[in-house]
């Protein structure tokens, strides 16, 4: 039994696990993705120049990059002329394999928590990714683990980012910190450290503004923002946090370049990866930045936001390849 054969069924015995969430909230990339793939597959007759670059348009049009989808390809070639493979058919469980491997050594959704006492994580990312929404689904899910959550109202730029960042506060059951709009955003983190401490909370959880009209000034507020808490809590922020919009694509991955090192980026979260067929920026993302995906947003219920999971992520997309391979 050949490595890939072991890896499908090892995915395919995994099914019971894998949620349905993961399965329905991946299901446009599948319908559209997955699909037109398979449709490629069994239409064409013989792998030559036309079928590699409708391959080649597929894979670019669900956001997997330019970049990883030229590579593949490149990959693809050479797998067919090592195993002199003619029928097309023969190539789909190859594709599958490449694909699993460009997402092998994707750190699984799991944050840096404090050993003892505070744990400070910091939200940053562009306005109407879905930041504030992330932040109150994630303070919902360290609440149902028995944990005290605070939340900062960091962003001062915007009136409604507080006030979006004190509804979910109310919804969730978690008090806010906040100061008048316009305030020194460091300023509220250390009011809201502060608050934190004198509190006993377990972690708390930072807004802070989405401008990049001008990114110096934002990575100069960003930077003081650090050196408040890090004075205050000398291990924090133990996550720093860049929320992206999944449908946006391949501006989702723009974004995070623009952000890169000066943030101090230790994590990434997609949101809205329900509402795309372009859930390739996952793979892209995983090849050409060295931040993992921790969590993804996978619809607009309190519990949708979930840890990513790379096996979950690939049963999702490619669980039908998988187990007609098994049953083969």
């Amino acid at each position: 039994m050949s490595f890939f054969q072991k890896l499908k069924q090892s995915i395919s015995s995994k099914a019971e696990q894998v949620t349905s969430k993961f399965k329905e909230g991946l299901a446009k990339t599948r319908d559209v993705f997955v699909e037109r793939v398979e449709d490629l597959f069994s239409r064409t007759k013989k792998i030559d120049e036309d079928f590699y670059e409708e391959l080649e348009e597929i894979l670019i049009g669900a956001d997997v990059g330019v970049t990883t989808v030229m590579n593949l390809i490149s990959d693809l070639r050479t797998e067919v002329k090592k195993q002199k493979i003619e029928d097309p058919s023969q190539l789909q469980p190859i594709l599958t394999e490449k694909l699993v491997e460009l997402l092998s050594g994707t750190q699984n959704g799991t944050l840096n928590m404090a050993s003892s006492g505070l744990t400070v994580i910091l939200f940053v990312g562009v306005n109407g990714v879905g930041k504030t929404t992330t932040i109150g689904k994630m303070a919902h899910m360290f609440k149902s683990q028995g944990k005290k959550v605070l939340l900062a109202a960091g962003d001062t730029f915007r009136a409604a980012a507080i006030e979006q960042l004190e509804t979910w506060g109310q919804r969730v059951g978690v008090d806010v910190i906040k100061q008048q709009s316009g305030s020194d955003p460091a300023a509220v983190m250390f009011d809201a450290v502060q608050a934190a401490k004198n509190r006993g909370a377990d972690v708390l959880l930072c807004d802070t503004a989405g401008r990049l009209q001008n990114k110096i000034n934002l990575m100069e507020e960003l930077g003081k923002i650090y050196r408040v808490i890090q004075r205050e809590v000398p291990d924090a922020p133990h996550e720093t946090l860049l929320v992206l919009d999944a449908t946006t694509g391949q501006n989702a991955l723009n974004q995070a370049k623009m952000f890169g090192d000066k943030a101090g980026l230790t994590g990434l979260v997609l949101t809205k990866l329900d509402g795309t067929a372009k859930g390739g920026i996952v793979v892209a993302i995983r090849q050409e930045l060295e931040i993992p995906v921790k969590y993804v947003g996978l619809g607009e219920k309190m519990d949708d936001l979930q840890p990513f999971d790379s096996e979950q992520f690939v049963h999702a997309l490619f669980g039908k390849w998988a187990a007609e391979s098994k049953e083969e």
